[in-house]
């Protein structure tokens, strides 16, 4: 039954059932504080506060989920991989979270 209740209650909220929102907060913690740079440093996010010029714009840009997944996961231009000093579920909670606040799920 919270099963059911889940897959109804879950698209009201604009997250699919495989992300909660305890994913999101996760992430913005992961993107302001546990990665090391952390991803402020570089990217502006307004949800995070961020302003850095160093990567692109993320508000702008709107990456999906995967897409920052793959960034975080192998690097970017100058960005450097996170690979192995995030694990696997912060690298999915700030996937979640970049693509959720700026609508790169859509």
């Amino acid at each position: 039954m919270r099963l059911i209740a889940l897959l109804f209650v879950v698209p009201l909220f604009g997250l699919s059932p495989l992300v909660q929102a305890s994913d999101i907060e996760k992430g913005k913690k992961v993107f302001t504080q546990e990665a090391q740079p952390a991803c402020a440093v570089c990217h502006a996010l307004a949800d995070a506060g961020s302003t850095g010029a160093i990567g692109p714009d993320l508000d702008e840009l709107k990456p999906s989920r995967e897409a920052v997944i793959n960034a975080v996961t192998g690097g970017v231009g100058i960005m450097p991989a996170f690979e192995e000093s995030l694990s696997a579920e912060q690298i999915q909670a700030v996937a979640a979270y970049v693509a959720k606040v700026t609508g790169g799920d859509r």
